[in-house]
């Protein structure tokens, strides 16, 4: 069988692979397709579309966009979008800048709460791409203020956290616009940051983003239980949305998670890109 994975991070946001070598490692790992999905960013998909020419690896251009939803999290995948589509850089452009504004905040927090980390250090860790809280919590972990990149979100960094700082993101519908509006397929990440409490309210939540424009859902996932995925999995095809997955790979950030290392590695197979492939056909007339 030929493996994907679908949702990959690199240096160009809060991974700590560089974009080519993230493709290194997807050939490494025997995968013929892999997504760059970088969180708010495209800078790191012409790095990566090269390498896979190069190494024999399709790549499929991907992005991660944050959207509002309650105060709970919505992230939206983007696949096979146009990378050097203008209006897309001008939006993304809008949350880079939102995320400069944040991280100097989180560290004033840290810093009122006795703990002495610095913009500069943080920067240092991000190896020269997007800042985020990752990069926050492994400086935390560097001065040795927690035990590891998890006690930091759980103590600081997570909404509720004692330094968190909300950012700005785009609404639901404007988020699925932007990927449409690029040629992509929008896809609905990991559903459980959702925090709805029953099926039937999942279910009404999906039906509201497919009115919006939403085609997918992220069924196979790193973190979803087999309940999860066998309900999302379901709702999924009862109201006609593709189903995708993926490790959300992030390097050293995520230790435990490797390229294709799903529990459910068995169904992240070529036959997901060919539906999205599909239905970029029938909804744009591309191949």
């Amino acid at each position: 069988m030929s493996f994907i994975d679908l949702h990959a991070h690199s240096t160009a946001s809060d991974g700590t692979f560089p974009p080519a070598e993230v493709v290194r490692l997807a050939r490494d790992a025997g995968l013929q397709a892999v997504a760059l999905t970088d969180h708010d960013t495209t800078d790191g998909l012409a790095e990566a579309v090269a390498a896979g020419q190069e190494l024999g690896v399709e790549v499929i251009p991907g992005v991660e966009i944050s959207a509002q939803f309650t105060d709970n999290t919505m992230h939206i995948l983007g696949y096979f979008i146009d990378f050097r589509d203008g209006r897309l850089a001008e939006r993304l452009a809008v949350l880079k800048e939102a995320r400069k504004e944040r991280n100097p905040k989180i560290i004033a927090k840290l810093n009122a709460l006795g703990i002495h980390i610095t913009m500069e250090q943080v920067e240092r860790l991000s190896g020269g791409g997007q800042v985020g809280r990752p990069h926050i919590a492994r400086a935390l972990l560097e001065s040795g203020y927690v035990r590891s990149l998890q006690e930091a979100f759980e103590i600081y960094l997570k909404n509720g956290g004692k330094a968190y700082v909300a950012k700005y993101r785009f609404q639901p519908a404007e988020a699925l616009d932007m990927i449409r509006q690029a040629g992509g397929v929008p896809v609905l990440a990991h559903p459980f940051t959702l925090g709805l409490g029953s099926a039937q309210a999942l279910k009404e939540a999906f039906q509201d983003f497919q009115a919006m424009g939403l085609a997918g859902v992220e069924v196979f996932y790193a973190d979803h239980t087999p309940e999860q995925e066998a309900l999302y999995l379901r709702l999924a095809r009862e109201l006609g949305l593709l189903v995708t997955g993926g490790s959300d790979f992030h390097g050293d950030n995520k230790p435990d998670i490797g390229l294709g290392k799903i529990r459910s590695r068995h169904r992240l197979t070529y036959d997901l890109v060919v539906a999205l492939k599909e239905w970029r056909r029938k909804e744009y007339g591309v191949g």
